[in-house]
């Protein structure tokens, strides 16, 4: 959907338990772009209710990703966030036609109901080019959210997943706000003008990139696959 790579070291379910994790998943960059990835969730660990593992919907009482990273690099002809949403307009356009995207989206996939999802400890990364390799860092806010999917029955893996990459994008673009970007002018020069004023408008770049961003991480590990896979 978001025509980037998507990785994971690890992931394991266990229904009878009712407990799940995954780590080291992320999503890359498009092409031209020099930083390794857009998003890295660090790890995830879940807990479901287990009397709901085989029902639709599923209820999981909590979900908890520690350590996410957001990296905003901006190129030439705009960032990766701007380059990874023009790949999901193109996906939405296909599937909205009735193609064969359709099919890749998983229909079958069980809904979900989320009663907390946490965020913690999270940074972001902006970067260009003319940083030659730096990049300001800066905290993610921590994210709380409750009820998922609970007045409507139930929410679909690409519903879920999307929320919650925008939700992680709306926080991430307030803090790119905070950054004090007018200060890195005298360490790399007349550059560092362009990413402030891209980065003015940063906030609503990186939610724009958001909603489709989430469905790139749909599809792994038992329940767990319809939310964060390809």
């Amino acid at each position: 959907m978001t025509g980037v790579s998507v990785g994971l070291d690890n992931a394991s379910v266990s229904l009878s338990s009712g407990k799940g994790s995954l780590s080291g998943l992320s999503v890359g960059n498009p092409k031209g772009f020099n930083t390794d990835s857009a998003f890295k969730l660090g790890s995830v660990s879940v807990s479901l209710d287990t009397a709901t593992a085989m029902s639709d919907p599923v209820v999981i009482k909590e979900i908890v990703i520690s350590k996410p990273n957001v990296t905003y690099e901006l190129g030439g002809s705009g960032s990766n966030i701007d380059a990874i949403q023009k790949n999901v307009d193109k996906f939405i356009a296909a599937n909205s036609s009735g193609g064969s995207a359709d099919k890749s989206e998983g229909g079958d996939s069980p809904k979900l109901i989320i009663e907390n999802l946490y965020v913690r400890g999270g940074e972001i990364n902006v970067s260009a080019a003319f940083l030659k390799g730096k990049a300001l860092t800066t905290p993610l806010p921590d994210i709380h959210l409750k009820d998922i999917g609970k007045d409507d029955e139930g929410a679909s893996p690409g519903e879920v997943a999307s929320k919650l990459i925008d939700k992680i994008l709306g926080s991430a673009g307030s803090a790119v706000g905070a950054l004090n970007l007018d200060a890195l002018a005298g360490a790399v020069g007349d550059g560092a003008k362009a990413v402030t004023e891209k980065l003015g408008k940063g906030g609503e770049a990186l939610k724009e990139g958001a909603s489709g961003a989430g469905d790139a991480i749909k599809g792994v590990g038992g329940k767990l696959k319809g939310m964060f896979g390809k």
